[in-house]
């Protein structure tokens, strides 16, 4: 199953980042890590996750950066935070796992699975022609 790849954005210090790593060296996917310490994610990454979950959903609220920063007691927009998580990747929650064009955020195993599994089924049937639908009557 070489033609499924992941990308995961995250941490080498983070327990869910290394988790997913694992999930999909096990399961034969190929993994490009990209550890947010040395390069932080671009607008244009983070917002294929916010077009999906929302900017909130990428902020980790209970991190030890959102706290040491005062930031629940600010009231920042997410969409704000997002754009501070630019140059202070330790505001977001990670991993962030991309394979084809879908994503997810956080430790997702069952969601993960979805996409090795639709990834073999394609590759046990890749001659596979899609109905046309007949003739009209």
């Amino acid at each position: 199953m070489t033609a499924l790849q992941a990308q995961i954005f995250g941490f080498t210090d983070c327990q869910d980042t290394r988790k997913a790593q694992r999930f999909f060296k096990e399961r034969g996917v190929a993994v490009h890590f990209v550890d947010l310490e040395e390069r932080p994610a671009a607008r244009g990454e983070l917002r294929r996750f916010a077009e999906k979950y929302g900017a909130a959903a990428l902020i980790d609220r209970a991190g030890a950066r959102f706290k040491e920063l005062g930031l629940r007691v600010a009231l920042d927009s997410p969409e704000r935070l997002l754009e501070r998580a630019l140059t202070d990747p330790r505001l977001l929650r990670t991993p962030l796992v991309r394979c084809g064009g879908r994503v997810a955020i956080g430790h997702a195993p069952e969601t993960w699975q979805e996409w090795v599994d639709a990834a073999k089924q394609g590759a046990a049937n890749p001659t596979a022609v899609k109905p046309t639908g007949g003739k009209p009557s």
